[in-house]
């Protein structure tokens, strides 16, 4: 899979961008604050109809305009598709595939698969939780498009859960029976969407065991740490899954119906402790994506190269499984991610990427990108995009 075409209108500091691209490696150069981050960023949004960077969509529209327009050709083996995606804040996107308007933004996803490797990818060994969950559904979503819906329905429904919870200990009497009795449609609701996505991150856990261990030994040869992964749920998962096993790795309807059931009971024998903290407890919301080197937690344990190395690895892992996926390669994006990284580290994953359909690579100045991936260079200056 790679890009044919780019083109921006209105997109972060972008009036008008129109790129030409090729397979291969494709490097943009230019200072910090040029736009080259903003570039790769629109390419990455539409695998996922989300950005690392912000949690609002108005931020990807330029200043003083009121709608941004991100256009691309998609070459997959021998077809070519067109996709207009036209993001409006406060307003759902509209999509077209071949300048034919879809019902649905959502239709958009799991046509464009894309891996990127940011600085920020420290925080997946570093960070919080959050990082992690995000970092699963994202790759869920670019399996199977339709987790996206479930994951946006177990959000809202976790909100208002959460908001008759705290307005519950505030009432009395019939008034305070009326709110728990309509908590207990709320129960279902959550633990159904929650055992569904609980269920299909063990399976996405499962198969990231295959594949980041030997990436983390691909980017720290000499380190020999022995990594793995385990998926850390609030609730005691049914027998072996918490590990991982093959009933995971399936993500079956028959997982998602026990988790559901264990979440209900909890969500039912925890109730004073919900109300008393206005939240909702147990779910996927609250859960964990567990990293280890050497039996010790890697946050907190991991060196400052370990951590990288591992970092790395959780996309080096995600861009296998999308590859056998795909019977073909997604695009990568390494963006300002050189810079970051020790001689050892930036040459390991030079070579394991060079030989990608397409790489898109950003950096400040050309000694950051090293010399495995030679390719087509353009200059990103004044918000001006430029061959050569």
């Amino acid at each position: 899979m790679h890009l044919t075409d780019l083109s921006l209108t209105d997109f972060r500091s972008y009036r008008e961008a129109v790129v030409r691209l090729e397979p291969g490696v494709s490097t943009f150069l230019g200072a910090n604050g040029q736009g080259k981050t903003n570039l790769v960023e629109a390419v990455a949004y539409l695998a996922t109809l989300s950005s690392h960077r912000v949690a609002s969509d108005a931020a990807l529209v330029r200043q003083g305009a009121d709608r941004s327009v991100v256009r691309a050709k998609v070459v997959r083996g021998d077809r070519a598709l067109l996709i207009d995606l036209e993001i409006v804040p406060g307003k759902a996107n509209r999509v077209r595939l071949g300048r034919a308007p879809v019902k649905r933004a959502s239709d958009l996803l799991g046509l464009v698969k894309v891996v990127r490797f940011v600085p920020e990818d420290l925080s997946l060994v570093k960070g919080g939780p959050d990082e992690r969950r995000r970092f699963l559904d994202e790759l869920l979503v670019q399996f199977t498009p339709g987790v996206a819906g479930v994951l946006a329905d177990y959000e809202r429904v976790v909100k208002q859960r959460s908001a008759l919870l705290k307005s519950a200990a505030k009432l009395t009497g019939r008034s305070r029976e009326a709110a728990l009795g309509s908590l207990e449609v709320w129960d279902d609701k959550a633990a159904e969407l929650g055992g569904r996505i609980t269920a299909a991150r063990l399976g996405l856990v499962e198969r990231l065991r295959g594949t980041v261990p030997p990436a983390y030994g691909a980017v720290a040869a000499a380190d020999g740490a022995v990594t793995r992964l385990t998926y850390q749920a609030r609730v005691e998962l049914p027998a072996g899954q918490a590990a991982g096993d093959a009933a995971a790795a399936s993500g079956g309807s028959g997982l998602a119906a026990q988790i559901t059931a264990v979440l209900k009971a909890a969500m039912t024998s925890g109730r004073s402790q919900e109300i008393e903290r206005g939240l909702t407890l147990w779910g996927p919301h609250r859960d964990d994506l567990a990293l280890e080197l050497n039996g010790l937690p890697a946050r907190g344990y991991a060196s400052h190269g370990e951590s990288w190395s591992l970092a790395l690895a959780l996309r080096l892992g995600s861009y296998e499984l999308l590859r056998r996926d795909l019977e073909g390669d997604p695009i990568l994006i390494l963006d300002d991610v050189f810079a970051e990284l020790d001689t050892k580290r930036r040459s390991a994953l030079a070579q394991l990427t060079a030989g990608a359909e397409q790489v898109l690579v950003t950096a400040a100045v050309a000694q950051d990108v090293p010399a495995e991936l030679v390719g087509a260079v353009y200059r990103v200056a004044g918000g001006e995009v430029t061959r050569g």
